[in-house]
């Protein structure tokens, strides 16, 4: 399997624009010091990482649709698209440059030294490497605190309303009148 690095600028733009942070950046012109600050803060998080699948998908996608128009082509469709990729592969640099532009009007040189400075540190890449396993395992732990909260609220409040009332309200909330 032949693994790419990268995909062009208008689809970049296009992914960076809509997920609305072209609008969060303010209109400025950075220096090639704050270029070259972002750009190592960006290294420090992948910020760009998470986005070098898009060209193998994108060649898997146009791959399987022209081998589906034309079946008995398979070897040569694969050997031409993944050329074609491969020729794309370079404007990777694209998104790069894109993404140091937006994060250079985003942050100051300082905060961008300082982002390199801690994720580049072994905290820092602890973090990076660790933070979402413990996120995840948080947001699980929230979802069973929740469950206990809710069932304690709703049975404690449940008992004191039917001592005040003489009726505990419904699973809906409504008080149920004893008979």
């Amino acid at each position: 399997m032949i693994k790419f690095a990268g995909f062009g600028r208008t689809l970049a733009v296009t992914l960076i624009v809509s997920a609305g942070l072209a609008g969060a950046v303010k209109a400025q012109d950075v220096t090639d010091a704050q270029i070259k600050a972002a750009r190592a803060a960006i290294d420090a998080i992948g910020a760009t990482s998470r986005f070098d699948s898009i060209l193998p998908g994108l060649a898997a996608r146009v791959k399987a649709t022209f081998v589906q128009a034309s079946p008995n082509h398979e070897q040569e469709i694969n050997a031409v698209v993944d050329e074609q990729a491969l020729a794309l592969a370079p404007r990777r640099a694209d998104l790069e440059k894109e993404a140091a532009t937006i994060y250079a009007k985003t942050f100051t040189q300082d905060e961008l030294k300082a982002i390199a400075d801690f994720y580049g540190s072994a905290v820092g890449k602890k973090l990076l490497s660790d933070g979402p396993i413990a996120t995840r395992e948080v947001m699980k732990a929230a979802e069973i605190w929740a469950s206990g909260v809710d069932r304690d609220l709703r049975t404690q409040s449940g008992d004191k309303l039917d001592k005040m009332l003489g009726a505990k309200p419904a699973e809906g909330g409504d008080a149920q009148p004893q008979q």
